[in-house]
């Protein structure tokens, strides 16, 4: 009999043959009521006819769910297994053979795979082909998981504490390649899921030197244009996981087949950044062995950054020897180090714009200060010289002192004698300056009235006509000043 996989629990299970049969199918349906059993059998031709009539309340058969909360929470997280580890990419050309190599040391795998139905298909193949046992089969738990949304794959990670992912070429199923912002959705959904450690795979020789050829130039070319997004750089991807409080492995490599001829020669294990150009690549059977042994010993392998090739004169060490000597990565330290400055300039900037603001009350407060103290300064000024402006009383007192012994008689004639003064010096006031300048020059004259001729042929009897008036010389004009005492003639004399 062949385990398939199901969707549903995702773990593999025995089904029967489609070709047996059972002559007498039967379904039980067990009911406990007042501490008793019941049980109700049917034997009719139908397997799922049920008999509910015996049951006073069906609803006692559908479990009670403790969690009615619906979605993935993050706030209450189940308790990790440190024995489950979730391979991301279950499906590519390295992540297959690190779950099947995990299987075969013990641990419960949780396989995110793309597609059940297919991963479905490979389990039973491996079964059939005996590339995993029965017992393994049993704890290899495949979920659906895309590298799309960090939450839908912190849920596929579940109770595993070990998180591993292979960046390259092939590793999001036969053709599909796995990203450096792929990765970091899976470093993040960690982060989510409370991991413990994540083993990430590098893969250089799918993101390296160029292959000489047109085609692939092109290729990339329109590839980079019309994508959404560029993929990040290591240096970028390095700095996404440091910033997290994620226990780490990056293993740098260069991956090959596991029937190529540098398969069977030791791994070596050196620090970032010392392994030459020229080094021989490692197969992927012997990558995966490495990330079961780092997951063995988390501890000696944690926050490093490792290079690992092959070497054919190297000599075969344990994972404690090939870590030991790799110091540990500075960029997590670096990061902390930069925060804290960053935060010491915050909080220095704030206390310098604290200080600042107490400076600008304090002046604020010193100006009113001295602002009121003038104000007192001048109160004895202004009281001294509101005592020197005389007050109303004292100029009432000094109008009787001069009131004392004046007679508006003697005023009046005064006055009198002054303005015919005046009148002798000129004995006409004219409007204008000229008219005045004029009439001092102009003699005295006497207005003379001519008698017209008299008519030789008038009537005796008639009366002689009347003299005319004498006409005045010029229009005189009076006024009364001082409140009627005085009268002032005006005499405007014509130029």
């Amino acid at each position: 009999m062949a385990p398939t996989l199901t969707s549903n629990s995702f773990l593999l299970s025995t089904t029967p043959h489609p070709r047996l049969s059972f002559k007498n199918p039967r379904f039980t349906v067990s009911a406990k009521k007042s501490g008793q059993n019941q049980e109700t059998t049917t034997n009719s031709g139908n397997p799922f006819n049920f008999d509910f009539g015996k049951l006073p309340d069906v609803t006692s058969l559908i479990p009670a769910s403790t969690n009615t909360s619906s979605g993935l929470s993050f706030g209450r997280q189940r308790a990790k297994d440190p024995g489950t580890v979730f391979v991301a990419g279950a499906t590519g050309q390295a992540g297959i053979r690190i779950a099947q190599l995990l299987l075969r040391e013990g641990y419960s795998v949780r396989a995110g795979v793309s597609d059940l139905g297919t991963a479905q298909e490979l389990a039973r193949l491996a079964v059939s082909y005996k590339v995993i046992s029965n017992d393994e089969s049993k704890c290899l738990n495949a979920v659906a998981s895309t590298f799309q949304d960090a939450e839908s794959i912190a849920k596929a990670i579940g109770n595993a504490s070990k998180v591993v992912v292979t960046i390259g070429k092939g590793e999001n199923g036969p053709a599909t390649e796995v990203t450096t912002t792929d990765a970091v959705q899976v470093i993040q959904a960690a982060q989510l899921a409370g991991v413990g450690h994540v083993a990430i795979v590098y893969d250089e020789s799918s993101s390296g030197g160029s292959t000489y050829n047109v085609l692939d130039g092109i290729t990339s070319f329109f590839n980079n244009l019309f994508s959404k997004s560029q993929p990040l750089t290591i240096a970028e991807f390095l700095q996404k996981i440091v910033e997290t409080d994620l226990s780490y492995t990056l293993i740098k490599t260069k991956l090959t087949e596991d029937f190529s001829p540098e398969s069977s020669y030791k791994i070596v294990v050196s620090a970032e950044g010392s392994a030459g150009a020229d080094a021989y690549k490692v197969g992927k059977s012997q990558i995966a062995k490495l990330v079961v042994d780092v997951f063995s010993n988390t501890a000696v392998a944690e926050n490093k950054v490792v290079e690992v090739f092959a070497d054919p004169s190297a000599p075969s060490k344990t994972v404690d020897e090939l870590f030991s000597v790799i110091p540990e990565d500075g960029r997590r330290k670096a990061y902390a180090e930069a925060l804290e400055k960053s935060k010491a300039e915050v909080e220095a900037r704030g206390a310098a714009e604290a200080s600042k603001r107490q400076e600008q009350e304090a002046k604020k407060l010193e100006k009113k200060e001295a602002k009121a103290a003038s104000s007192i300064a001048k109160e004895p000024e202004e009281k001294a010289s509101s005592a020197s402006i005389p007050s109303v009383e004292s100029l009432l007192d000094k109008a009787k002192g001069l009131s004392t012994g004046f007679s508006f008689e003697k005023f009046s004639s005064q006055l009198k004698s002054a303005v015919e003064k005046a009148n002798e010096e000129s004995d006409a006031q004219v409007a204008t300056v000229r008219g005045r300048a004029k009439a001092k020059n102009l003699p005295a004259q006497k207005a003379v009235v001519k008698t017209p001729p008299r008519n030789p042929f008038a009537s005796k009897t008639k009366e002689a006509p009347k003299p005319a008036k004498q006409t005045e010389v010029a229009a005189t004009e009076k006024r009364k000043i001082f409140g009627g005492l005085f009268q002032q003639e005006t005499i405007y004399v014509d130029d």
